[in-house]
């Protein structure tokens, strides 16, 4: 089965557009674990303009499945990262003034500094996921990182299904099969969403862990939260 880790970004979005604590971030993990997630992601941003770095040291002591931090390895987030030892860190390239992730790694021409970052954190016991878009090279350069495991960029899929293009999921598919022979894990995320989930997990060999937040709470505001995180987690049974 593959794993639902939700990405409680919108939540810090939300609290953060009327100051004080309302929804509260730490209760909403706790919930969403209760319901039956498997993991907990947050993408720490360097303004901190949703979650916030007191965030993830608060959510430490409360996240008791899989505490996945995404981000760009800035010193910053290293720091942070080794001091709050989440299960997994997703290194993501993201420049400061994007509205969301927008891009994978080039793990070719970044591959020396991709090698320092991913030998520091799992010097420490932290797995490591790259972020990258479904181009076999680029894998091939993942392996060639020392990582763990990658994170498939599923902005373009999730578009072109929308578009009726189910098509769209053979370069994803061919990179999975790749990284399996390469013997990298297999996560996935952005822009996930129940329309075309259980499309996406089906094509996809050894699918380790979606990351869904933008879409996973757009739906709750219509369905809620547990009765869509239960609905997730049959489409990913």
């Amino acid at each position: 089965m593959t794993k639902l880790s939700v990405n409680i970004n919108k939540i810090a979005t939300l609290r953060n557009s009327r100051g004080g604590d309302v929804p509260n971030v730490v209760q909403f993990a706790k919930d969403v674990q209760r319901f039956g997630a498997e993991g907990v992601t947050i993408h720490p941003r360097p303004d901190e303009r949703h979650i916030r770095y007191q965030d993830a040291r608060d959510l430490k002591s409360e996240v008791y499945t899989e505490y996945n931090i995404e981000g760009n390895p800035i010193p910053s987030f290293i720091d942070l990262v080794l001091s709050v030892k989440p299960t997994q860190v997703t290194l993501v390239p993201d420049a400061e003034d994007v509205i969301t992730s927008n891009a994978g790694w080039d793990t070719v021409k970044h591959r020396d500094f991709l090698v320092d970052v991913i030998k520091e954190f799992r010097q420490h016991g932290i797995r490591t996921s790259i972020f990258v878009d479904p181009v076999l090279k680029q894998i091939e350069g993942a392996k060639a990182t020392g990582t763990d495991r990658i994170e498939l960029y599923t902005e373009s899929f999730a578009h072109q299904y929308g578009l009726g293009n189910k098509e769209a999921v053979k370069p994803y598919a061919a990179c999975a099969e790749l990284a399996n022979t390469l013997g990298l894990g297999v996560n996935a995320g952005h822009d996930l969403s129940l329309d075309n989930i259980r499309f996406f997990k089906d094509n996809i060999p050894g699918l380790l862990e979606v990351s869904i937040g933008h879409a996973l709470v757009a739906e709750s505001l219509y369905l809620g939260v547990e009765n869509v995180i239960q609905m997730y987690l049959g489409k990913l049974s």
